[in-house]
């Protein structure tokens, strides 16, 4: 059937009726089936209900740690999640600072704020007018079209643009299960850039053209989950041109914003890498079960055991309750 379509011209219909079935039955597969999709969601259903009843972090000594988050309607119960299993492991006061997307009314800023004190939002007109100053569209008509039609681009434009500063960028899917001593020590004396380790490379452009951009040998692996960049080295104008070939040459990638990052510290070899048997990346079997590491990053098919199961298990001592097998 698919050849047929291709050879009929039909590229349209062979999307609608041959890949997009087939890539949802392959993504069903993988997230357990029918029967595991409805567990998953229910779970996390009760986690964003059991959001708004975490505790208030204990008083913790030091300076307050801040972290940098975008995050909104859809994500805020995470967010929470993510820092709070953070602090709670730290034992360190923190000072997010957290980017809405347009969606965070106060309704979701209420719970988080109750969580951290300290907690500042930057609004989405904030954004936009730092947007206006420093990244006016006739400039830098690439970064601005995948500003309002590709989100992930705002986790490295809007902590970033017009500022200065070592900054940490942290994605709201994560769970932390022990000390994040590796992220506090570069959070203490931060001297270059930080990443953490993917699953499987996964850039979205080919090595090829990335390494002739950059002018430098893309490392493997870089995952943005976690990311530590210095504002000030960003050059916009060179990432505007880098945007505006990959996107020429090789079409949009839903990974292009890891892509530019890849690229990025390339050239700043060597990074801090968060070490991948502690800050775990899409967690498998038996890690996911057991949480062994230090932290999680629930991507893909993992999202199973971060909403059936493991937000549940940070809550506190006791068992936890059946999970995916």
């Amino acid at each position: 059937m698919k050849n047929t379509l291709r050879s009929l011209g039909l590229g349209r219909l062979a999307l609608t009726f041959w890949h997009q079935p087939v890539g949802r039955i392959r993504d069903s597969i993988r997230h357990g089936g029918p029967w595991e999709e409805r567990r998953t969601e229910r779970g996390r259903r009760e986690m964003e209900a059991a959001a708004h009843t975490l505790p208030i972090p204990p008083t913790a000594a030091g300076p307050a740690v801040e972290m940098h988050l975008l995050t909104g309607r859809r994500f805020w119960y995470q967010t929470a999640f993510c820092l709070w299993t953070f602090a709670r492991h730290a034992d360190r006061p923190l000072a997010p600072v957290i980017y809405d997307d347009g969606s965070l009314t106060g309704e979701f800023r209420a719970p988080l704020a109750r969580l951290f004190p300290a907690v500042r939002f930057v609004t989405l007109a904030e954004t936009a007018a730092r947007l206006e100053e420093h990244l006016p569209a006739t400039r830098f008509p690439a970064l601005r079209e995948r500003w309002l039609n590709y989100p992930n681009i705002r986790k490295l434009t809007d902590p970033h643009l017009g500022r200065s500063g070592w900054k940490l960028v942290l994605d709201s899917d994560l769970l932390f299960f022990h000390r994040p001593g590796f992220l506090l020590d570069w959070l203490a004396t931060p001297d270059r850039p930080l990443h953490a380790v993917d699953c499987e490379e996964s850039y979205g452009y080919s090595r090829g053209l990335m390494e002739r951009l950059a002018g430098a040998p893309i490392p493997p692996l870089v995952n943005v989950g976690l990311c530590g960049l210095r504002s000030e080295a960003l050059d916009w104008t060179e990432l505007e041109a880098w945007c505006a070939e990959l996107i020429a040459r090789e079409k949009t990638s839903y990974y292009l914003e890891q892509a530019l990052v890849a690229m990025l510290v390339a050239r700043a070899q060597p990074c801090a890498v968060a070490p991948a048997a502690d800050y775990v990346t899409l967690p498998g079997l038996p890690e996911a079960r057991d949480c062994r590491a230090v932290m999680h990053h629930y991507v893909a098919h993992s999202k199973r055991w971060y909403f059936q199961r493991n937000w549940r298990r940070v809550l506190g001592p006791g068992p936890s309750p059946a999970g995916p097998t």
